[in-house]
């Protein structure tokens, strides 16, 4: 074994020279810029060098005399080797100062003891390095196929974009298409005007050269009949395929807009128990066929009647299918609500059995239909001086009708003639009120008054009077407070537009007090909530009858759902609200308003004496405070604050008992809206409220 032993130490020896020092690494190109780095760092010591300080050293430093190796050698061979550790006590014994052995007796037992711990530094040094490969390999396999995931991830959405991108490409290619056929027809168009003058060019050329051919003179006119008659032909056969063209169009556009209703039944989608998917496939193919009816017309010059009634056989499936749809939602919105009060009267009777045999004997609430009993506390009929006003409004409107009915019952084309335009004159102006400027709001409010004060007016780009018709003046005031009343269409959808509409119509109001009454008359005939008056159930009374005077709209025998009815009954309280809280600032402040918030107040002390309905009387209430009743804050003050405190500590009680579970929303409504303003002690003023700012605009 001595010769084993030189080999170690001249490994030791080679291990403590300068080349040995030196760290090679076998991956070094991989690590690039590093190399260069490492080099020009300075030298660091090992995680172990604490380990060989405390362990290695002391123990070399005493078997240094036993043995034969030099120090340097030792030294450098202990801190180059900073994974060995001893795990047994096997291999410790070669660094225990205890040995008892003389240094030349042990000589070959440190010899191979010593080979044995390098044995086993080295093993387990390879051991180490190996598992740093495998950790470097499992690392670039991770990183790998995150990178082939990622590669997939970004590969899918530039598939989905290129998609996206072909069918905005697609859309993109239909409207040029449609703006290349109308530029072609407006050239066709050109064309034939050009065409058509060049002809009346030519035959002015025949006239002055037909005295030159006097001989030819049959002939040709024969020939100019001839010719004369085929481009007439063609003419009426052009003008016929033109109007033909436009008819398609409308249709349609007709059908378009029918597509679109059909789609916005969607919302009811989860009331159905048919197949809306269905409906719209139907639709979609109608569309289909009236595009391509069009498309093959446009490619053939002019469409054949054939294709026009094809189309209009496609509108009139398209109208049938939107209808049956209609009927579809009707039926199912009707069969919840009639669900909705079946559970809610087995609740009622549920909580009549829990109180006991004395609840049975109470009357039924004003909203459990015709024939119920008033309560002991409050009324159901209105007071009979509010009923005989009522009742003098309509009668007056009837008088109305009956004054015009000659001009709208003649059959004189003239009379026809001059009742549409009145009936224009009086309505459009109208329709025009919204939240626009004062002055432009100002503009319509004086031609109103013009023509109602009898002076000519221009409408549809002629002069319209109410002097042209003795009738005249009637029609136009009943024409215009109906419209006045339609007004609560837009404000149920915009409330902020109760407040223009209220402010003309108050000022017309002032000036031709008429029209004032008979507004008053179609809202209360419209809306009896309005009076406050809730109609009773007369004996012999048909259903459909009953419900129209409680103002719901009954078409083909199939009443109006119950949040349409709710949201017409709130636009007409809105508006009523604005009215009487409104004057018109060019008028003369020195007269009183013809219908102010006196009447408010009469009509909210009436609506609290009488028993509440249910979901109807929460939800006027709140419209009605909303609007009104920052005025009526300011007016009486103290009083009003009294009346609030009694609508919540009064009325409240009465309306949540007659309120379903499924009808609480208005009730919450008003109830937190009440809180509120009880809360801070103001109620704020209502949104869209016309400022002098407006006025100035």
């Amino acid at each position: 074994m001595p010769s084993e032993g030189r080999c170690w130490e001249t490994l030791k020896a080679l291990r403590s020279s300068d080349k040995g020092r030196l760290c090679y690494y076998r991956d070094w190109l991989l690590r690039r810029e590093d190399v260069l780095e490492e080099c020009m760092s300075l030298p660091k010591l090992s995680s172990y060098s604490g380990w060989v300080v405390e362990h290695v050293l002391p123990h070399m430093q005493e078997n240094q005399p036993l043995s034969e190796t030099s120090p340097s050698s030792t030294s450098a061979s202990a801190l180059d080797q900073p994974s060995f550790v001893p795990k047994s006590p096997d291999a410790s014994s070669a660094f225990s100062p205890a040995s008892p052995a003389t240094p030349n007796g042990t000589k070959g037992k440190d010899e191979s003891q010593h080979t044995e711990s390098m044995v086993l530094q080295s093993s387990r040094g390879i051991k180490v390095e190996g598992c740093v490969r495998m950790y470097e390999l499992v690392h670039r396999m991770k990183g790998t196929e995150g990178l082939r995931l990622w590669q997939e991830e970004q590969e899918r959405k530039v598939q989905a974009l290129s998609e996206m991108a072909s069918e905005q490409l697609k859309r993109f290619d239909e409207w040029k298409e449609l703006k290349q056929h109308k530029e072609f027809q407006d050239l066709r168009e050109v064309m034939e005007k050009s065409s058509r003058e060049a002809l009346g060019h030519q035959e002015k050329l025949k006239a002055e050269h037909r005295h030159r051919a006097k001989i030819l003179n049959l002939k040709l006119r024969e020939a100019e009949q001839q010719r004369v008659k085929q481009a007439e032909q063609e003419r009426l056969r052009k003008e016929e395929g033109q109007i033909r063209l436009r008819a398609l169009y409308a249709l349609q556009e007709e059908m378009l807009q029918l597509s679109q209703q059909l789609d916005a039944s969607e919302q009811h989608k989860a009331l159905l128990k048919v197949d809306l998917a269905a409906f719209q496939t139907r639709g979609n193919q109608l569309c289909s066929l009236i595009s391509g009816i069009i498309r093959a017309s446009s490619e053939s010059s002019y469409p054949t009647a054939e294709s026009q009634a094809e189309a209009e056989r496609a509108l009139r499936e398209m109208r049938d299918l939107l209808m049956n749809l209609g009927q579809e939602i009707t039926r199912a919105c009707e069969d919840k609500r009639r669900q909705d009060e079946e559970e809610a009267q087995v609740k009622l009777q549920e909580a009549q059995m829990q109180q006991g045999p004395e609840a049975h004997k109470e009357p039924p609430a004003p909203s459990q239909g015709p024939g119920g009993k008033q309560n002991e506390d409050l009324q159901v009929k209105v007071q009979d001086i509010t009923m005989q006003w009522y009742q003098q409004l309509q009668d007056a409107s009837m008088q109305c009708v009956l004054t015009f009915e000659g001009l709208t019952n003649s059959k004189d084309s003239q009379a026809k003639k001059i009742k549409m335009d009145l009936q224009k004159a009086a309505t459009i102006p109208v329709s025009q009120i919204s939240t626009i400027a004062g002055s432009k709001l100002k503009e319509i409010f004086d031609k109103i008054h013009s023509l109602l004060s009898g002076k000519p007016v221009q409408s549809g780009g002629r002069s319209v009077s109410v002097t042209l018709n003795p009738q005249g003046l009637d029609f136009v005031q009943y024409k215009l407070a109906e419209k006045f009343k339609q007004g609560e269409e837009e404000v149920a959808s915009h409330h902020e537009a109760a407040f223009p509409i209220a402010v003309v119509a108050s000022g017309i109001w002032e000036l031709h007090p008429r029209v004032g009454d008979l507004i008053l008359a179609h809202l209360h005939k419209k809306c009896p909530y309005s009076v406050p008056f809730y109609p009773t159930f007369k004996e012999g009374m048909a259903l459909e009858d009953y419900q129209r005077m409680l103002g719901y709209q009954v078409k083909d025998s199939k009443v109006e759902q119950q949040d349409n009815f709710l949201k017409r009954m709130s636009g007409m309280i809105r508006l009523y609200a604005a009215i009487i809280q409104l004057r018109w600032p060019y008028g003369n402040r020195q007269e009183i308003h013809p219908h102010g918030l006196n009447h408010g107040w009469r009509w909210l002390a009436q609506i609290l004496n009488m028993e509440p309905l249910s979901d109807v009387t929460a939800t006027l209430l709140f419209d009605f405070l909303e609007v009104c009743g920052n005025a009526l804050m300011k007016q009486y003050q103290v009083q009003f604050w009294k009346m609030l405190i009694l609508i919540k500590e009064d009325y409240f009680p009465r309306i949540e008992a007659i309120t379903s579970s499924g009808q609480m929303g208005s009730f919450i409504r008003l109830k937190q809206f009440l809180e509120k303003c009880l809360q801070h002690k103001d109620i704020p003023v209502p949104k869209g409220f016309l400022t002098s700012s407006f006025w100035r605009s």
